[in-house]
């Protein structure tokens, strides 16, 4: 090792797995430093309740792909087991760091204070941090007056293309010798998954099958439970963890758009980019929405936990079909579309009438694609906790019998009804004794009694919530929330 440090900037990835539109590497691959790519697997957040396997296995193998495009280059990401500032308290042994790129990242309270924590690192070991702007997600604002023109005039703005000038990485050689310092995070990962891979080179292969054919149905099939796995884009993972940004896609869209034969699709899913950009930028604004209700009039919502009632949600075994098939479908493969998203979390909140907390952690760890920032603002918009938005309470039969007639999507997810005739697979609970041995099914053996009156416990909710909101506290959060965060023109965004 050198008496004298050699001086380097260090690109930090977090939620920006790419190497393409990466503002963090064009920046400091611009100086004239040598530049070492890392990424740190905190321990705190893989002990975080929000975190699963699943999440971690995916950022995985998103590093081994970036890996295999930079190896032309003599490089890798340098993956570590370890806290941020004890990661970079150790490399200082290695070098003088320089300036530090990444990022502004919109997460959870465990990472905003991370991210305090290493500002102060920096200023104390005179290292300069630059942070960039996430997917037009701005830092600092005090409302969204001129939001929706910022955010457009960033996906307009050109790519940042990634062209390194040869040796401009830290070399293979070093890094090797640098790595005897650190416990190294193994990026093997188990290759029978179900779960979508990560990757930019699978992100891109989602973006262009869906362009290519899948697009056609998205208005169409994006509420239907079992023809919106093909029919949705299926991007959202690679948009959370950052294998493509969400410029990429918009601009490849408005460019496929100009030829497409449904415009009518593209623009469905070109304005749904927005919506996402939207709800991380509410979050940003106001991350309070991770641990109470953004409304302070629904922190008095008095809810009492029932573990039998979250469990039998969790497992899938609530007696709706739709509900269980749902989370059995979630709990397996990480994907559900949005309304059944909906669907489920109003279930819980609704008719299960338990908080919306106690949903967040389990949720999050099953989403393959968890993005804080979409999150939080959708529970508490479900629960009808905001104030500002219709009241929603889902009904799963009407919605299984609109969204799944045949019950397809229910009789593969829930086998004990495969079965059942199609009269009674939206509501088993229905059969007589009689249909019952006809069948040879017998309810609450074969499958669960349904473990709540749908009409009762929807009436309950219905009345209370909208009783509070003529509470004048509840009154006067939701005109501060209009103010703060609502679009000049609405139309249906908040």
């Amino acid at each position: 090792m050198n008496t004298k440090k050699e001086q380097v900037n260090i690109v930090w990835l977090k939620r920006d797995l790419r190497l393409q539109d990466n503002e963090a590497i064009y920046n400091a691959l611009s100086s004239d430093m040598p530049v070492l790519l890392l990424y740190v697997f905190e321990n705190s957040l893989k002990t975080d309740k929000h975190y699963s396997q699943r999440h971690w296995n995916f950022i995985k193998q998103s590093l081994a792909c970036l890996n295999t495009h930079l190896l032309s280059y003599n490089t890798k990401v340098v993956t570590v087991s370890s806290e941020v500032i004890q990661a970079f308290s150790t490399l200082q042994q290695f070098w003088k760091i320089n300036t530090v790129f990444s990022h502004q990242e919109t997460g959870l309270r465990i990472t905003y204070n991370r991210d305090k924590a290493f500002a102060r690192f920096c200023k104390n070991n005179l290292i300069e941090w630059q942070e960039s702007v996430n997917n037009g997600v701005f830092r600092g604002l005090e409302n969204r007056k001129t939001w929706r023109n910022d955010w457009e005039e960033y996906m307009q703005n050109p790519l940042f293309d990634f062209q390194p000038k040869s040796n401009v990485f830290i070399n293979l050689e070093t890094i090797s010798k640098l790595e005897e310092l650190f416990k190294v995070e193994s990026l093997e990962t188990d290759t029978a998954s179900t779960f979508q891979k990560g990757g930019t080179d699978i992100g891109l292969k989602y973006l262009h099958s869906f362009f290519n054919e899948r697009y056609k149905n998205y208005n169409q099939h994006i509420s239907k439970p079992e023809l919106a796995r093909k029919g949705c884009s299926r991007l959202s993972p690679y948009l959370a963890w950052g294998n493509l940004s969400v410029r990429q896609v918009w601009q490849y869209a408005k460019a496929f758009r100009e030829t497409a034969k449904n415009k009518r699709a593209i623009d469905g899913f070109t304005s749904r980019l927005r919506w996402q950009a939207h709800f991380i930028q509410k979050f940003e604004m106001e991350d309070i929405m991770e641990f109470e209700s953004i409304n302070k009039g629904y922190r008095r919502l008095k809810k009492q936990i029932s573990e039998g009632y979250q469990t039998a949600w969790r497992e899938g075994k609530t007696g709706y079909p739709l509900v269980d098939a749902c989370m059995r479908c979630l709990n397996e493969t990480g994907y559900l579309n949005f309304r059944m998203r909906a669907l489920v979390v109003s279930f819980f909140t609704h008719n299960l009438w338990q908080p919306w907390q106690e949903a967040t952690a389990h949720l999050s760890q099953m989403f393959l694609d968890f993005e804080p920032g979409i999150h939080f603002p959708q529970l508490q918009m479900q629960a009808g906790e905001t104030g500002i938005n219709m009241l929603r309470i889902y009904n799963p039969i009407k919605n299984s019998i609109e969204h799944d007639p045949e019950g397809i999507f229910i009789k593969k997810w829930v086998p004990e009804l495969r079965n059942i005739p199609i009269a009674f697979i939206h509501e088993p609970y229905k059969m007589t004794p009689m249909e019952q041995k006809f069948n040879n099914f017998t309810l609450d053996k074969d499958y669960p009694l349904p473990i709540v009156d749908m009409i009762k416990t929807r009436k309950k909710a219905s009345d209370t919530l909208w009783n509070m909101k003529d509470d004048q506290l509840v009154l006067r959060e939701s005109y501060r929330i209009l103010k703060k965060h609502t679009l000049p023109d609405r139309n249906n965004f908040d």
